[in-house]
C-alpha cells in the first residue's frame, strides 16, 4: 500500500485516511484552510477537546458525513448521523471495516486523564487489508500485545497524559506494525523536545516512520 496517497497527518492526534470506499478522519483538531478534503466518515477516540471538538468536526463535515464516537464525546441533536462506539465495536462503512480497540491509562501519576472505566477507544481501520491503527489516548496496555497484521501504529508519546517515547517503543516493539507513526507530542514537548523525542524513536524503533503534517503547524515548528 502507498502510504503517502492513504494516510495523512494533520497534526496532534488528528488524521485522515483515504479509502476506495471514502475519506475517514480520526480525532479532527486544528483544522486549517489547507485541509481541503471532507469526511465520509468521522472517528472519535475520546472525550477530550483536541480529539473531540465540535467546531472542527464540522469543518470537516459533508451533509451525508457519518461520526462514531467513544462515549461522553457528543450528545443527541449535536449532529444528526452519529453513534457511540465502546471497545469491542466493529462495523463496515462502505466495505472499510473498522474496529474500536481498549485505549486507557495504566501508569499511577496519569490513571486520572484517560480511566479504563471510561471505555475510550482506539481504531484500527482495514486498508485493504493494510490495518491502521490509531492508538487514541492510552498507555502502553496489555491489549496492544494481542493486536495482529498492523500496517502502521499511530502512537501518542508526549508523556505527561500519554506514553513517553520509550513506553511508546516498546508499545511499537510488541504490536509490530510495518510502520510505528508517532503522534500527541508537538503541542506538548516544544520544538526541541519534539526533535529529541522524534530522534529517540528513530533510534529505537527499525520501523519507525516521522511523518510530516499537511498544513503549517500552528504551534510554528
Amino acid at each position: 500500500m502507498d502510504m503517502d496517497k492513504t494516510l495523512f497527518w494533520i497534526g496532534h492526534a488528528s488524521f485522515y485516511i483515504k479509502t476506495d470506499n471514502g475519506t475517514i478522519f480520526i480525532d479532527p483538531f486544528n483544522i486549517g484552510s489547507a485541509i481541503r478534503e471532507k469526511a465520509d466518515l468521522i472517528l472519535i477516540t475520546h472525550a477530550h477537546y483536541d480529539h473531540c471538538n465540535k467546531q472542527d468536526v464540522m469543518k470537516v463535515m459533508k451533509p451525508d458525513t457519518e461520526i462514531i464516537c467513544a462515549p461522553g464525546c457528543f450528545k443527541d441533536g449535536d449532529f444528526k448521523n452519529f453513534m457511540v462506539a465502546e471497545p469491542g465495536f466493529r462495523d463496515k462503512f462502505r466495505g472499510t471495516q473498522i474496529s474500536a480497540v481498549p485505549a486507557y491509562n495504566t501508569a499511577k501519576e496519569r490513571l486520572a486523564f484517560h480511566p479504563k472505566e471510561n471505555r475510550w477507544i482506539g481504531w484500527i481501520v482495514d486498508v485493504n487489508g493494510f490495518n491502521i491503527y490509531h492508538a487514541g489516548d492510552t498507555d502502553f496496555i496489555n491489549e496492544m500485545k494481542s493486536l495482529k497484521n498492523i500496517g502502521a501504529s499511530l502512537l501518542p508519546i508526549g508523556g505527561t497524559y500519554v506514553m513517553t517515547v520509550d513506553e511508546a517503543i516498546e508499545a511499537a516493539k510488541a504490536i509490530n506494525a510495518q510502520h510505528a507513526v508517532p503522534m500527541h507530542y508537538k503541542q506538548l514537548l516544544g520544538k526541541d523536545g519534539s526533535a529529541a523525542a522524534e530522534e529517540k524513536f528513530r533510534k529505537g524503533l527499525k520501523n519507525a516512520l516521522v511523518m510530516k503534517e499537511v498544513q503549517e503547524p500552528k504551534y510554528g515548528f
